[in-house]
């Protein structure tokens, strides 16, 4: 805790990520943190450190100064990509990794407590995100008076800081809401002045962010505003009771209508369009275009045990060949449920001697199946259940990334990207938020033209079938288990998938897990805090 309220203060970034973004190192022994913001250059350095902390886990590389505790989640553990898979994709019908890490089995058990790693260690890092934007704010706002660059730096700050929240409001419900650098324990608010503080900061934002595609790669512009809008009126019903479908169209109208466009020209002779999205150069191949929030991973300057090496190195094992995704070797942890691959029927073109889908026509059905269990007897060993090879370490041309040693990954991953608005316009269309059905249908078939997938009818354009095919196009990147929350699916019985809550073939929880708790740590230290229900 005193670790992440001194780190705050620090501006200064030591390791950067893509060039777009890259400073010379500011030494914190050398400057006040009021003598760094004395420049327009020194605001970007800083602006950078607000970025970075989505990405990287300390101050010296993968490992070796943490900004979290150790004793919390090992620093390689605590990268933010790496948590939100494990806490919205692991939970859920999308994934299972078979280590026994302290804490790991109990999230795909849906089975943590108030001492879980992982749940505490989310909290921490977005914690952190938080007070990072806070702290830049506040320090550049006396030269933003003097530059119109350091205002849009700003805004992009503030755009991190209602990200982060979202994130807070989403996991854990009722969290402080603190928008200023203070030493005064904060009080609990709710969702609802949760929710209303990112609204009001992302419609403010419209007028204080840079216009479509006018700032650098890496950089929020207007879009991305529009973007985390439509997705926070999706979910609006579970946040505050309220729906607010038509709304959620109304943002996504923007978002669509903007400069943005689909990857769909393919230029991987091995590959698909979709395939390019989750490539080594996807900063440069044209997925670029599709991505309006990303995190920016570099193989040499933005190390990190977490991030896109993880994707990649966890997801191969097996009989898999490495070196075809770019990288020295596999971790041998992630794969997939049968309930994912079952959502790809339509599209099976070849099977094994069993009948079990080896092959489909689908692109985005991104499986490694030779020596693995379609059936899933239990969660270890790596041979049980399908493998994911949706990221890979090499470019469209298949060379490997910038890393020599093979250890440290290129790619780049979506946080919020075109596809997702379309499915936010989709869903919000079958679940009456009025707009266009005729558009929805269009929508729904880009993503499956792009994927090489039979197109879809009128007929089969209600809720569940918009559902399936989030699940379908957005696999692995962050939003399964809030989608399945708003489905209504994520602890009933109304959907089971292999081992959900511990169960071989899946069962039911307590609907308090739709939430995660509040770290046990954090209320001992702020009294003035409640713990949620039924932890």
């Amino acid at each position: 805790m005193k670790k992440i309220i001194y780190l705050f203060t620090i501006v200064a970034l030591t390791i950067s990520c893509h060039k777009d973004l890259d400073q010379n190192p500011i030494d914190p022994d050398l400057f006040t943190e009021v003598e760094v913001y004395q420049s327009e250059d020194d605001a970007r350095g800083a602006l950078a450190k607000v970025y970075s902390a989505l990405a990287v886990t300390g101050q010296q590389g993968p490992d070796g100064d943490p900004d979290i505790d150790g004793s919390i989640l090992d620093e390689g553990f605590s990268q933010y990509t790496r948590i939100l898979h494990t806490l919205n994709e692991i939970s859920t019908d999308h994934a299972v990794v078979g280590w026994g890490d302290p804490g790991l089995p109990n999230i795909h058990e849906l089975s943590w407590d108030v001492n879980n790693g992982w749940t505490k260690g989310m909290y921490f890092r977005l914690g952190q995100v938080v007070s990072f934007a806070n702290s830049f704010i506040e320090n550049a706002a006396d030269l933003a008076n003097n530059s119109d660059e350091v205002g849009y730096y700003i805004a992009e700050a503030r755009f991190i800081r209602a990200y982060a929240y979202l994130q807070l409001m989403d996991m854990y419900a009722n969290v402080p809401l603190v928008t200023t650098v203070s030493t005064e324990l904060p009080e609990q608010s709710n969702r609802a002045e949760i929710f209303a503080f990112i609204e009001s900061e992302l419609i403010a934002l419209d007028a204080e962010l840079k216009d479509p595609q006018a700032n650098e790669y890496g950089r929020v512009d207007k879009v991305a505003a529009w973007a985390l809008l439509s997705r926070l009126y999706l979910n609006a019903e579970v946040y505050i009771g309220e729906a607010k479908y038509a709304e959620t169209i109304t943002q996504a109208e923007k978002v669509m209508n903007s400069a943005y466009a689909l990857n769909t020209s393919d230029g991987n002779s091995n590959g698909s369009a979709y395939d390019e999205l989750f490539l080594a150069d996807n900063n440069t191949n044209g997925a670029q275009d599709e991505f309006i929030f990303l995190i920016q991973f570099d193989g040499i300057n933005s190390q990190t045990w977490g991030g896109a090496t993880y994707l990649v190195h966890a997801s191969i094992g097996g009989s898999m060949d490495a070196s075809a995704f770019g990288v020295n070797g596999g971790w041998a942890g992630l794969r997939t449920t049968k309930a994912l691959v079952d959502k790809f029927g339509y599209a099976i073109t070849a099977t094994n001697g069993n009948g079990e889908p080896t092959a489909w026509s689908d692109s985005r059905a991104m499986f490694h199946t030779d020596g693995q269990n379609y059936e899933m007897a239990k969660i270890p060993k790596f041979t049980e259940g399908y493998a994911v090879t949706k990221f890979r370490n090499v470019d469209t041309s298949g060379n490997a990334g910038s890393d020599s040693s093979g250890d440290h990954v290129d790619m780049d991953l979506p946080i919020l990207r075109l596809a997702e608005v379309y499915l936010n316009y989709a869903e919000a269309v079958a679940r009456g938020g009025g707009g266009s059905a005729n558009t929805a249908l269009g929508l729904i078939n880009q993503l499956r033209t792009r994927a090489g997938a039979p197109q879809a009818t009128a007929a089969e354009m209600n809720t569940q079938f918009v559902m399936n095919e989030r699940s379908r196009e957005l696999y692995w990147e962050g939003t399964r288990r809030t989608d399945l929350i708003r489905d209504g699916k994520f602890t009933t019985a109304d959907y089971l998938w292999p081992f959900k809550a511990g169960a071989a073939l899946g069962q039911s929880t307590g609907n308090h897990r739709n939430i995660f708790p509040i770290p046990e740590d954090v209320l001992l230290v702020n009294p003035n805090l409640q713990q949620n229900p039924n932890y």
